[in-house]
């Protein structure tokens, strides 16, 4: 399956996680990566959301990408110059004529076109040009904004447009062919011609071999290619799919088995590093994290009895003075005021209880830093139900263990997209997942640290790629 980024990194990632869920419960094994599709020899900057589920519980190993990429003038520099206009100027056959390839992307786009058509080019047109864009175009290179154009050619605002008009530069890849290059291609502009680029243009810069046509008008055709998955990515993806189903190597354990074990380890470890992870309030998640988090381990263990029994904003307004006072016995004074003002505005909120609506709006309002509102969410508080959809926090203990895991640092540099689908897998979706990802947490703050981490003692050492690069598993 492909679909956008954006369906992978919203706050829960609700729809991604019970996907491959249910997935799982038919008995595939589920593979999830946002993937470049440059890396794969397609000349455009295009990320996309791909998912692979393989009967049988099969690994599936993500092919290797390109040396490197395919650029713009490998891809399109071999087409016959022509100007804008819906129109087919050498003759009434809907056809130009082509010179040659001098290039092996441009062969390989080549090599199906029938011998009879080698001389000819299909598709090769594009919209026509205004006179003040012509103007334009003809003042542009690849490093121009729509702002350094002059004024009595901006038929835009420049501040809200700035790459309203944008010029492709030949040594690089192109930026991301969308089916909205139907209605608007200024941002396609050709990097040496005063024209946007054309329908064989576009349809080369996804891939598409010169042997295919587009159905209906160019506007049609445009839909077709900008919606279209690159033939060359599908190509890498398939044949690891073809791979992975002539190897029939175990696929190893399912997401709900890893959510299982982590949920299991939590529930059953008594100590652990920061006990106020299982409190019964959010409000418990919140004194922890903001007032004790930084202590050392002897003062958490020495102070968490005493600020315990803070369950609810209430309580701990009533025990104010020794919430000052422990504040001053670890130097947190600004926490203990930050504990109090905010213990205020919720209370103004929900006399009762912190509510999730409440704890959102604190966050939205700046009294609480989001990522201590998505662990209060998350962890502290038992009346959740399975229904609930909890964030998936990523930060850099979590991280640390999911790339671990799964022996890809590559994880660790963009925790926003590759981190978050990592620990997705890690925690899997439903009831044993809100443990699991505490378990996480603490199994990044307490046991895999940055240096020397305690494999023999992770519950995820069996099957953790660390573990056995380094040879920590234990029986």
């Amino acid at each position: 399956m492909e679909n956008v980024p954006d369906m992978a990194l919203d706050r829960e990632m609700f729809i991604l996680r019970s996907m491959a869920l249910d997935l799982e419960h038919l008995g595939y094994s589920v593979s999830t990566r946002i993937v470049q599709t440059s890396d794969y020899g397609v000349p455009q900057h295009r990320q996309r959301l791909i998912l692979v589920a393989l009967r049988h519980n099969l690994e599936f190993v993500w092919p290797e990408p390109v040396e490197r990429p395919v650029t713009l003038r490998q891809a399109i520099s071999d087409l016959p110059s022509v100007q804008g206009g819906w129109h087919i100027a050498e003759n009434r056959a809907g056809f130009q004529t082509y010179s040659g390839a001098i290039d092996p992307f441009q062969r390989e786009m080549r090599a199906r076109v029938p011998r009879t058509h080698a001389g000819r080019i299909y598709d090769h047109v594009t919209r026509p040009v205004r006179e003040d864009d012509l103007v334009a175009f003809d003042l542009m290179d690849n490093t121009t904004r729509y702002s350094d154009l002059p004024a009595e050619l901006r038929r835009y605002r420049s501040d809200i447009f700035d790459d309203k008009y944008k010029r492709l530069d030949y040594d690089s890849v192109s930026r991301t062919i969308t089916a909205h290059i139907a209605k608007d291609g200024y941002w396609y502009i050709h990097p040496e011609q005063n024209r946007t680029i054309t329908v064989r243009e576009a349809a080369r810069i996804q891939t598409f071999p010169d042997h295919f046509r587009f159905a209906g008008t160019p506007t049609a055709a445009f839909k077709q290619i900008g919606n279209a998955v690159p033939p060359r990515l599908g190509e890498a993806i398939g044949g690891a799919v073809a791979a992975a189903i002539r190897s029939s190597h175990p696929a190893g354990l399912s997401r709900e088995d890893t959510a299982a074990l982590l949920d299991a380890w939590w529930r059953t470890t008594v100590r652990v590093s920061m006990p106020w992870l299982k409190g019964a309030t959010r409000w418990q998640v919140v004194v922890g994290e903001l007032l004790l988090e930084r202590s050392s381990q002897l003062v958490r263990e020495a102070l968490w009895p005493v600020v315990r029994d803070w369950r609810e904003p209430a309580d701990t307004l009533s025990a104010k003075d020794a919430l000052i006072l422990v504040a001053n016995w670890i130097n947190r004074q600004s926490a203990a005021e930050q504990l109090i003002r905010i213990a205020e505005s919720l209370i103004l909120a929900d006399a009762e209880s912190v509510s999730l609506v409440a704890l959102d709006q604190a966050v939205l309002d700046g009294a609480l830093p989001s990522g201590v509102g998505d662990l209060a969410t998350l962890a502290g508080d038992s009346a959740i139900t399975d229904d609930d959809e909890l964030p998936v926090i990523v930060n850099q203990a979590i991280l640390r263990v999911a790339s671990r895991y799964a022996n890809d640092l590559s994880r660790a540099k963009n925790k926003n997209s590759d981190g978050r689908l990592a620990v997705a897998r890690l925690i899997g979706f439903g009831r044993p997942s809100r443990n699991a990802h505490v378990a996480l947490l603490e199994i990044g703050r307490s046991i895999c640290s940055t240096k020397d981490p305690e494999c023999s003692v992770c519950p995820l050492v069996r099957t953790c790629a660390y573990a056995a690069l380094h040879s920590l598993a234990t029986d």
